[in-house]
């Protein structure tokens, strides 16, 4: 043992170190703790200084100081902080708020600090932590103060359908709406009276959704029965129909600056279709189970999908590939919302509603308390952001914040059971100041802000919530 500590550790007993206070604390003929015996530092000699420890600087006892790995004389005080939560604590009171060591401060090679078992230094780093916790301490970031939304109240129930109303849209003008049902038809109402205009049929199943283009006099469906239908409303009769599906089609969107149609099927695809020549110009192929909604933007990405398989797909219009692939929803994804403003979206499902950063899917915050099947998500622009689902529950919240402001829960109509109470579609009109939802009751719910509220009938039931962080 003794010829190991010789050659390990006298080599460095010849190193200089600083006379000033040398001598008092040790000796000039003391031995160490390993009986060797200690010798004077040289007069004239550069001092160069001893650091002894682990981190930051190369292993073993009694480095001598480089050129590269000298410590700066004035620290700052990020890396004063950074030092101090490195070493053990008996350094950090030394060495945590020094410029550099002088010699009152120098350490044998061989000292116990640096010979500490892992779990003891483990130990006392976390001691360390502790004491330094006023140094790294943070104001804890809060939730912001939501804004307030007038509460919205029901005010003209629409019967007219023979079952469950699946989809509803609202025609660019403002002047009428259309629904379509599980009765195989689809109605157009007029939206000031709320009466039915008109009823067109030719699905043989259930129709599932359904859009009115701002480009031109069409209306475009489709249903369970595979088909996908172009209504001409100068005529009201079929002139298009675009083949290709292999089983339900549950929706479908118009491209906005584009004579482009993208649909979403049980069978897995979305496919994209020319308007005018009814060709199909790309399956979207990748989901695993069936596609249940689809969204499309002129910024890229263009389309995005959610599905079955709790995954959603921003696509490539012009390849026909996905571009990003997001993961976090552990449950079928039903509803997807593009804001009207900003470059944001949402979509819904059983375990939350979240919210999104195009272009790439980056993942902004959850809305969650809404524990149901989410059939439908639609905001405007004053975000204002709508969820309805499939027990008859519908929530609003405020986009920003994520503030669950109101829950509305609309009574079924008489001769519809209580089991009958699900939404699964909403839209708000052109003008924003109506709501509209499509119920399992058989009826079109129409809603409007309560004029007589102010932020002292209804306030704000917001407290500034600390956001906790993972500590390390």
């Amino acid at each position: 043992m003794a010829i190991k500590l010789r050659n390990e550790y006298g080599p460095v007993l010849h190193m200089p170190t600083l006379k000033e206070n040398f001598k008092e604390k040790c000796p000039q003929n003391a031995s160490d703790s390993y009986g060797h015996k200690q010798y004077p530092a040289n007069q004239g000699q550069e001092v160069e200084y001893l650091v002894t420890g682990t981190h930051p600087y190369p292993p073993g006892p009694g480095v001598a100081l480089t050129a590269d790995t000298k410590i700066q004389r004035m620290p700052s005080e990020s890396a004063a902080q950074s030092l101090a939560v490195a070493l053990p604590s008996s350094q950090t009171r030394v060495d945590a708020n020094r410029s550099a060591p002088t010699g009152g401060e120098y350490r044998h090679p061989g000292a116990s600090d640096r010979s500490q078992p892992a779990g003891m230094t483990s130990a006392v780093m976390e001691a360390g932590n502790a004491k330094n916790s006023a140094l790294m301490a943070k104001k804890a970031p809060t939730m912001p103060k939501p804004q307030w939304h007038p509460p919205w109240k029901l005010y003209r129930v629409i019967s007219g359908h023979l079952g469950w109303v699946r989809c509803i849209a609202v025609e660019p003008g403002n002047q009428w709406f259309v629904t379509g049902s599980a009765d195989r038809t689809i109605k157009i109402w007029d939206l000031a009276s709320g009466k039915l205009k008109l009823s067109l049929t030719g699905h043989i199943s259930t129709v599932r959704g359904v859009i009115v283009s701002t480009r031109s006099p069409y209306l475009f469906s489709c249903g369970e029965d595979k088909q996908v239908k172009c209504w001409d409303l100068e005529y009201n009769k079929v002139i298009r129909h675009y083949h290709g599906h292999l089983s339900a089609v549950y929706g479908l969107d118009l491209h906005p600056t584009i004579d482009v149609l993208v649909t979403c099927s049980r069978d897995s695809t979305a496919r994209i279709w020319d308007v005018r020549t009814k060709a199909s110009v790309h399956t979207l192929s990748g989901h695993t189970n069936a596609v249940a909604t689809v969204r499309c933007q002129a910024a890229e990405p263009q389309i995005i999908t959610g599905s079955h398989d709790t995954t959603i797909r921003l696509w490539d219009l012009v390849a026909g590939k996905t571009r990003v692939t997001l993961t976090n929803h552990k449950k079928s994804v039903r509803a997807v919302v593009l804001h009207p403003r900003h470059y944001t979206f949402a979509s819904g499902s059983p375990d939350n509603i979240k919210q999104w950063k195009f272009p790439d899917g980056s993942f902004i915050q959850n809305l969650s308390g809404h524990n149901a099947i989410i059939n439908t998500l639609t905001v405007n622009s004053d975000g204002v952001l709508v969820s309805g689902a499939d027990n008859g529950t519908m929530h609003l919240w405020d986009w920003r914040t994520g503030y669950n402001f109101q829950r509305v829960h609309a009574a079924v109509q008489p001769g519809s059971l209580d089991s009958e109470s699900g939404i699964f579609a909403c839209a708000f009109d052109q003008s924003e100041s109506r709501l509209l939802t499509a119920e399992a009751d058989k009826t079109i719910k129409v809603y409007k802000e309560d004029d007589t509220a102010t932020e002292e009938t209804h306030p704000v039931s917001w407290k500034p919530e600390i956001i906790k962080r993972k500590r390390f």
